[in-house]
């Protein structure tokens, strides 16, 4: 008795504390109602400033090639608005009319088509347009919708970078998801509460915090469109426990307390209790912020912050709805859903000395697997459940064109005749289909954009007056101060064509040369389509080439090859920086990240988790377990692509391991904190059975959400990024259940003595407060009082009450509360007719027991 009274001392002036706090917040419960419904009015509006990232490559470490490239390309060059538009079920001869008619479309700059079969297959045609607008020009986004206008009556298929249409279609399916979600939250709630009434304080304070939270990502300045998309409805899935915890603990203390009363006694009990549960969610989104891949930190900060809204949600608007909806709860109970499940804990205790052993074996097994899982690092490797109209367009020009994979090759400025060399290298290499450069671009009569031809050859080529090209090229040695030439003469000057065309139109238009209407025309023109491809194609530091591969997007001979074009282009620039950009090297990239990340989050999450568990069970061997279990129902879930040979988007095991991790292992906790209270007061069969009837409907509850929002955004989603989070997230929240129903209890039964050998709980020794006479008490109190006691009192009392009770009331107890009573409750029998406060062996009462 005094071991239990010295482990409980420590917790009484906490609790005093924490009855303050919470009696705080239930009576100014107005003011709570006040500021929450401020916030909810900014957080609506707010909610429309947030920015969101639609490019997953944005998130890549700012040292990746990647990167390095993307940022390089948005400095020195211009990328003009392009679309692919395949047209079917025509003939050649309409399909040449849908040409001629889209050249005479001022908004198109340029029109690839040909008579080849990479522009009219199969009753089928394909239109490259590049657009006079820049990519990121609303015009460009118009003239394409114009074009779609002129086409209207032909079957069409549209594949464009431009605009935000994936993004608006992921937003359209997270609104279906988030609508079916709430359903089965509303449902789930019902099956699993004891009054009606309390369902809507339920979604009120998890609406609250939601709104809350999406309301507030404009801080962040710039979220990703899975943290975007995701984010509530995870939330929902990891926080919804917080509300009912409370909830629960309430209904338990207004069985013999009012509701103020109840109210403020349960938030006090809740608030350590919740903010404890939540360190092992957070714990494994804090892992995520370690990785280099920077979704990692996007969705963790997310998350953490709409776990905190929750958390504020629970502690300061929660209690004052129960104070609303606390008679309305009394009125609308009804019977006990959630059946008891005894039957599974007597299976647990009669397979304890097999099931351990079988998910030794399972996980063995499931490691081993999960080691070979097929991890891809972009879209063109996954399937998904549902496709969207880009994705329909895309597969379709694939299937009648096959697939264009091209990266972009930047390398040092300067020099024609070495860019040359290095594309005719390239492609003679059978990885490589075809180059693009200014160096082999056709550009009039057969020359190329820099093959030099002298004043003859260009007076030739623009019927111009050869004295007047003669004039030309001197102007543009001035221009160059290359005077050698004109000492040596300019017969045998030459020039890229591409310059001096550019050279002669500034010329004209700053009325230094003068030309005939015709040959202005045709000067025009020229320029125009040299002045796209060179804004296209070459900067003032670097000049961008596209290599288009005979290889698919991601795997390991591409990225053997990428290393190639590395050694390749290396030889002809071994002083200058290269780089290549596409979506091969953006894969190859992640691919490097990976593996990085992968440890790092793995460790990470088991370390600060492990870190959390020590502080809660005080002891070594617990921890371990519950680890254990959890880290093989992660192995077990990422061995299934294996088995299925499915691929899977390699953010889904970096984000869903963090998550299982941090927010499945409270369902582990529930148990075996259950099972430690009740295996010293029962024999150990009870102590389970009893276990898993307790811990069954939170685990329903929360379990049941967090699996089918999983599985709904796997299966309605068309985003391979978040329908493999989805995914990956379902079927493990199903699995981590099924183990810490069907194989925790059985490790718990047969690794007790090594959970009590690795304890390390420490017992302070305390000292009572004793006085006589006059005194005033303040605090927690746990003792006896003998004489008149004056003021406000919560307690269970074994002995006899002679006292008015105001604002509240006494209610006896039944024998079958004998269970839950505190053990010195249990250690003392009262005799009515002895008044004389002695404690002895044989007779232990006369006094009030508080």
């Amino acid at each position: 008795m005094e071991k239990k009274n010295t482990e409980t001392g420590k917790k009484d002036k906490s609790n005093g504390l924490m009855i303050k706090i919470a009696t705080f917040i239930v009576d100014r419960r107005n003011l709570f109602f006040l500021l929450f419904a401020i916030g909810i009015i900014f957080s609506l509006i707010s909610s429309k400033w947030v920015k969101v990232e639609n490019s997953l490559a944005a998130y890549l470490p700012d040292t990746t090639e990647t990167r390095i490239g993307l940022d390089l390309m948005e400095d020195q060059f211009t990328t003009y608005g392009t679309a692919k538009v395949m047209v079917t079920n025509i003939n050649k001869e309409t399909a040449d009319e849908i040409a001629d008619r889209l050249e005479e479309d001022p908004d198109i700059s340029m029109l690839t088509y040909d008579d080849s079969s990479d522009h009219f297959n199969n009753f089928s045609a394909l239109y490259d347009i590049t657009f006079v607008y820049l990519e990121d020009d609303d015009r460009a986004l118009e003239a394409l919708e114009k074009v779609k206008q002129d086409l209207d009556g032909y079957d069409i298929y549209v594949s464009t970078s431009m605009g935000d249409a994936a993004a608006e279609q992921i937003n359209k399916e997270m609104q279906v998801v988030s609508i079916i979600v709430a359903i089965i939250v509303l449902s789930v709630l019902i099956f699993t509460s004891q009054t009606y009434a309390e369902v809507p304080v339920l979604i009120l304070t998890f609406g609250a915090s939601a709104i809350l939270s999406a309301g507030t990502n404009f801080l962040m300045g710039t979220i990703s469109f899975v943290s975007d998309s995701v984010t509530i409805v995870l939330q929902l899935a990891l926080s919804v426990d917080y509300a009912v915890i409370f909830c629960n603990r309430y209904k338990e203390e207004h069985q013999l307390l009012d509701i103020r009363e109840a109210d403020i006694v349960a938030l006090s009990k809740s608030i350590p209790e919740i903010s404890s549960s939540c360190m092992t969610t957070v714990g494994g989104l804090l892992a995520m912020m370690l990785m280099q891949y920077g979704i990692g930190s996007d969705m963790a900060v997310c998350l953490i912050k709409a776990i905190f809204f929750s958390l504020m949600s629970v502690f300061l608007l929660m209690p004052g709805l129960l104070m609303i909806f606390g008679p309305l709860m009394d009125k609308t109970k009804h019977k006990n859903f959630v059946p008891k499940i005894s039957f599974v804990g007597k299976m647990d205790y009669r397979t304890r000395h097999i099931m351990p052993v079988l998910f030794l074996a399972v996980v063995a097994a499931a490691f081993f697997l999960q080691n070979k899982c097929p991890y891809v690092y972009g879209y063109s490797l996954l399937e998904t459940p549902v496709k969207n109209d880009t994705q329909i367009a895309d597969e379709r020009i694939r299937e009648s064109f096959g697939e264009n994979n091209f990266v972009a090759l930047l390398v040092p400025a300067g020099s024609y005749d070495t860019e040359k060399k290095m594309l005719k290298d390239l492609e003679s290499r059978t990885e490589v289909d075809h180059c693009v450069g200014l160096s082999n671009t056709e550009a009039m009569d057969g020359y190329m954009l820099t093959d030099k031809l002298t004043a003859r050859e260009f007076s030739e080529l623009l019927d111009l007056d050869y004295e007047e090209a003669q004039l030309l090229y001197t102007a543009y040695a001035v221009n160059d101060e290359n005077y050698a030439k004109l000492v040596n003469g300019l017969s045998s000057y030459s020039i890229p064509l591409i310059d001096i065309i550019m050279f002669l139109y500034d010329e004209v238009e700053e009325g230094y040369v003068s030309l005939d209407d015709d040959m202005y025309d045709t000067l025009k023109d020229a320029h125009d389509q040299m002045k796209i491809a060179q804004d296209q194609l070459q900067g003032e530091d670097y000049s961008r080439m596209l290599v288009y591969l005979n290889l698919p997007q991601e795997g390991d001979e591409t990225f053997a090859f990428l290393d190639e074009m590395h050694k390749v282009a290396g030889s002809y620039y071994p002083d200058g920086n290269v780089i290549i950009v596409g979506e091969p090297t953006s894969q190859y990239d992640l691919n490097k990240t990976f593996d990085r990340d992968n440890i790092v989050v793995s460790v990470g999450s088991i370390l600060i988790v492990l870190a959390v568990l020590l502080f809660t069970f005080m002891s070594a061997g617990m921890p371990v377990l519950l680890i254990a279990v959890i880290q093989g129902a992660i192995w077990i879930n990422f061995a299934f692509p294996t088995i299925q040979k499915t691929n899977i988007f390699f953010m889904s095991e970096l984000i869903v391991s963090s998550i299982q991790m941090g927010a499945n292992i409270d369902y582990a906790i529930v148990i075996s904190g259950r099972f430690n209270e009740l295996r010293d007061k029962m024999p150990k069969k009870e102590a389970i059975i009893e276990t898993l009837n307790f811990a069954f409907p939170t685990i329903v509850t929360s379990g049941s959400m967090m699996a089918l929002a999983g599985v709904f955004i796997g299966q309605l989603s068309s985003d391979g990024a978040i329908s493999g989070i989805g995914q990956c997230l379902g079927r493990g929240t199903i699995i981590s259940i099924f183990l810490v129903m069907f194989v925790l209890p059985q490790i718990l039964l047969i690794g007790e003595k090594v959970i009590e050998k690795t304890s390390f709980k420490v017992s302070v020794p305390i000292k009572l407060d004793r006085g006589r006479g006059l005194m005033q008490v303040d605090g927690f109190v746990r003792g006896q009082v003998n004489g008149m006691v004056v003021g406000e009192m919560h307690a269970v009392v074994r002995g006899e009450v002679n006292a008015l009770v105001s604002l509240g009331k006494m209610t006896p107890l039944s024998s079958d509360m004998e269970a839950e009573l505190p053990e010195e409750l249990k250690m003392i029998n009262y005799d009515p007719e002895d008044v004389s406060g002695e404690k002895t062996e044989d007779r232990k009462g006369g006094t009030d027991n508080v």
